[in-house]
């Protein structure tokens, strides 16, 4: 099939423009023709609280990227829009994840459809968004009413469908695996390419920090006393999407600081592996979620993972095999690591999260999105 992708990818950095990239090489590989429209204006700064939204890395040679859409231009939208029509693509691949969006993509499919061949579906991270603004329905709906199909990577999403559609086809396929991160490098290797102490383990926490992430959480249940702070360390990668202040002063009121590492910085793609090589156990310790790609990152690398039991992830790990779902307070959180610890559980859980990475593969996400495009397309032959 001919089949276009419209979400961020190269030059834009972030777990969703990784997803684009590697699933259209997956698609690729099938067979499909595959082009990515990206962005030309991503988000407004207003809405962007990290420090830069583009990556200094360069994507892979074999991608065709076009940066095709404003997000804030309606004139561009209608253009775009035009353009897309004419490609007569069989399917637009629509990524959403913020209400933000809906506008601009949204407008941009309702007239690419209009040519009476493309199918549109949405692979949604996020239908109902975490951190919620005035318009958000609207928005959502506007946008869901332009697709075919959807495609939600948790359960929580799934039912989320169903607050605004009922009739859509739409299908649950989880998130797959982040394989392009590096080789996996020893413990030892990691931790002298990070500078830190060889003798400690550590726990880490990976990725844009954010209020409903939970850090606070995780740094209160660490600075129990119970937790011995010679032998275990903590581990915070990340740039901040929040106040950074609020939680250096909760570090240091929690008087943790000597055990405390913190990268506060966005990891570059070549320097992942180190983070997750360094670590015993992942901690998303989220206060809500949809699903995560820190979980599948953590997959790759046969890590055992504690989670929360809010939102998709307790979806993703199978509590007492590959890890820990716990409820999101420091009380269980603290419970979980000292078992961990203290029963030596991370070389049993390590083997289990590697027998069950298999079920999140690249295939099995193609596979559902084929699927769910044979749906759309019965219902225009009736």
């Amino acid at each position: 099939m001919k089949i276009l992708l419209v979400g961020p990818a190269n030059p834009y950095r972030g777990g969703i423009a990784a997803l684009n990239e590697r699933l259209a090489l997956q698609l690729m590989s099938e067979q499909h023709e595959v082009q990515l429209i990206n962005f030309s204006v991503q988000y407004p700064s207003f809405l962007f609280p990290g420090k830069t939204q583009y990556t200094n890395t360069l994507p892979p040679k074999e991608l065709k990227i076009r940066r095709m859409i404003n997000s804030v231009s309606p004139f561009n939208w209608l253009i775009t829009g035009l353009n897309l029509k004419k490609e007569k693509a069989d399917l637009i691949l629509v990524r959403f994840w913020l209400p933000f969006m809906a506008p601009s993509t949204g407008t941009i499919c309702r007239i690419a459809k209009k040519n009476k061949r493309t199918k549109i579906i949405a692979i949604v991270d996020n239908l109902i968004p975490h951190e919620k603004r005035i318009g958000d329905k609207l928005f959502i709906k506007y946008f869901l009413k332009q697709t075919d199909g959807l495609l939600a990577m948790s359960d929580c999403v799934l039912n989320d469908f169903s607050l605004f559609d009922q009739k859509k086809p739409r299908i649950l396929s989880p998130h797959p695996i982040y394989d392009h991160y590096g080789e996996e490098l020893t413990k030892k290797e990691a931790l002298t390419l990070l500078g830190l102490d060889t003798a400690k383990e550590y726990i880490l926490f990976f990725g844009f920090i954010r209020d409903y992430k939970g850090l606070d959480l995780l740094l209160e249940a660490y600075a129990s006393e119970k937790i011995d702070k010679t032998k275990y360390h903590l581990l915070i990668a990340g740039e901040f999407y929040s106040n950074e202040e609020k939680y250096r002063t909760l570090i240091n009121t929690l008087n943790i600081n000597d055990y405390v590492h913190v990268f506060s910085e966005y990891i570059p793609e070549n320097e992942v592996n180190r983070f997750f090589c360094a670590a015993s156990i992942i901690a998303q310790p989220y206060k809500s979620a949809t699903q995560s790609g820190v979980t599948q990152i953590g997959y790759h690398f046969g890590k055992p993972m504690l989670v929360t039991n809010v939102g998709g992830l307790s979806e993703i790990i199978e509590h007492g095999k590959c890890g820990y779902v716990v409820s999101p307070t420091p009380k269980a959180i603290e419970e979980a690591l000292l078992d961990f610890f203290e029963n030596s559980k991370e070389n049993e859980y390590s083997a289990e999260v590697k027998k069950a990475k298999e079920k999140f593969s690249w295939t099995n996400f193609s596979k559902a999105i084929i699927e769910l495009y044979g749906h759309c397309t019965s219902d225009r032959k009736k």
